[in-house]
Order: structure tokens, then C-alpha cells, then sequence
């Protein structure tokens, strides 16, 4: 059986994996999802974060070699967190994430593939430390197929996201280090362009397509632990 470490993209925090651990448990893995610092209940004022406090959050929690699914933003740390310790990391799992090579940010990429209804959904607080969704986004941009109520339980949890993390530039993580990418198909806000571009070449047994928006692990959640079960037998 494996270890899952979750890790949460943008404004996120453990909580968005309630509907995952416990099927990952169920199938036998080790998973836990972790609060990076500024987010869910971690005390960090987000003015002060950036990718190496994210970075080594993650290489804090790891117990043993770990599968890391790293959702949206959550793809930035995953990689950060790979390239400082590849020998501590199973497998990294990109969901409906930023998936960056060397020397790329998340704003590299937002600007390389448009990404306009997140740009709409994102307010900036005045000193452009911080973001913060836009509330009338939410229901529409992040969880437009989620069951009822998924919004107003996301809306009451949701933190400022720190800008720095997203514009730190991506170092090269090692070769032979398996990597796995699970396309959203309906997102709306990395869209699915950008997510088949940033996966053209690599091996079609590492991509898998889920028919969902940007919150499988609330709109799907069956789906998404039967694609990382089968992720994890064959690491």
C-alpha cells in the first residue's frame, strides 16, 4: 500500500480532501492532507509566505517515500518539494494543476494560456501580497458541478492566498522521477488547453481524464481515489 501526502492549491487548505482520505484509507494507503502555511487553521501570516516555506512544509510532513497529489496551484509545491528531495518522493500526481518546467512560475503560465476566468475570480488585495476569489466567481468558476451546498462549505473556508509562491521560478526536478498529470476536461479555470499543453509529451499511461471542473475531489470523488488507487499499484 502507499502514502498519499495531499496538498491544496490556492486559497485552499486540508479541508478540500474530506471526501478523499477517507477512500483512500478504505482501499488500505497512508493519506494525509496538510494546511500550508497561511491556509485552513496554520497561523502564518500570508504577507510572509513564499515557495520555499510551502516547499519545505511538504518535506516536513513526508513519512517514508510518498505519492504527493498537488491540486492547481498545489502543482507549484509539488514540484518545489520533488526537486529538493527527489529520494523522499514515490510519485508526483498533477491535479488539474500547474505543472511547470525549469525555470516557470504559475504566472508564467496563467499568461501563457490566458486564463480568464481565473484572472476575473481573483482579487488582489492593495498591497499585491495577497488574493482573494471573488465570491459571485465561486458557484460558476470552481465548483459549477459540485453537489449543492459544496460552495457555501468552501466559501466559509477559504483563506487569502499568498501572491509569492506563485512567482518563484521552478527548478528542474531529476529525470526518471514518475510524474502523473489527471486532466479536468470541463475546467473553468486552468483551462483544458492548457492542461493537455503542459502534458504534450509525456507518456499516455501518466495522463488521466476526468469529465469534471476544477474541484474533482468535491464533484467526483469516487472517480478521483479509483484513478490514484490505480496510480498507486503501479508506482
Amino acid at each position: 500500500m502507499a502514502e498519499f501526502l495531499l496538498v491544496h492549491g490556492s486559497n485552499h487548505g486540508a479541508w478540500c480532501w474530506r471526501d478523499i482520505l477517507p477512500r483512500l484509507h478504505a482501499a488500505g494507503h497512508g493519506a494525509r492532507a496538510l494546511d500550508l502555511p497561511s491556509a485552513g487553521s496554520d497561523p502564518t501570516p500570508p504577507e510572509s509566505v513564499t515557495l520555499a516555506a510551502c516547499r519545505d512544509a511538504v518535506l516536513a510532513a513526508l513519512d517514508g517515500p510518498t505519492i504527493l497529489v498537488g491540486h492547481s496551484l498545489g502543482g507549484i509545491t509539488i514540484t518545489a518539494a520533488a526537486a529538493a528531495a527527489p529520494e523522499r518522493i514515490a510519485a508526483l500526481v498533477f491535479l488539474a494543476a500547474w505543472a511547470p518546467r525549469e525555470g516557470e512560475s504559475a504566472r508564467d503560465l496563467r499568461a501563457r494560456h490566458g486564463c480568464a476566468n481565473l484572472m476575473a475570480a481573483m482579487r488582489l488585495s492593495p498591497d499585491r501580497k495577497t488574493s482573494t476569489f471573488r465570491d459571485e466567481t465561486l458557484d460558476t468558476y470552481f465548483y459549477h458541478d459540485c453537489p449543492p451546498g459544496t460552495a457555501d462549505y468552501a466559501r466559509a473556508r477559504l483563506t487569502p492566498q499568498p501572491t509569492a509562491p506563485g512567482t518563484e521560478p521552478a527548478a528542474a526536478l531529476p529525470p526518471g522521477l514518475e510524474c502523473h498529470y489527471i486532466r479536468c476536461t470541463a475546467d473553468r479555470i486552468i483551462p483544458p488547453e492548457a492542461q493537455r499543453d503542459m502534458t504534450r509529451d509525456w507518456p499516455i499511461a501518466h495522463l488521466h481524464d476526468m469529465e469534471c471542473g476544477h474541484s474533482p475531489f468535491f464533484a467526483q470523488p469516487d472517480r478521483l481515489a479509483d484513478i490514484l488507487n490505480r496510480i498507486a499499484e503501479t508506482t
